[in-house]
């Protein structure tokens, strides 16, 4: 029998955990809207593309990444 990778195996331990549960799709409801909020909603209102907004061209996005990095 072929070992399944890990990824996948994490996966199932988790889907047939929340499966058998009775409050399993609520709950993995929940989690998949604090995951939108956290990756969309907090990206859009308080990470702003600052590099694209300051600089032109890709060296200058480079240079003053670089300075920042090596002060």
């Amino acid at each position: 029998m072929k070992k399944q990778a890990l990824p996948y195996r994490i996966f199932r331990f988790y889907y047939e955990g929340f499966a058998s549960m009775q409050l399993g799709k609520t709950l993995w409801a929940i989690i998949l809207i604090k995951l939108f909020i956290m990756f969309v909603v907090f990206r859009i209102f308080f990470f702003k593309n600052f590099l694209n907004e300051r600089f032109d061209t890709k060296e200058e996005k480079s240079e003053y990444v670089i300075e920042q990095l090596t002060k």
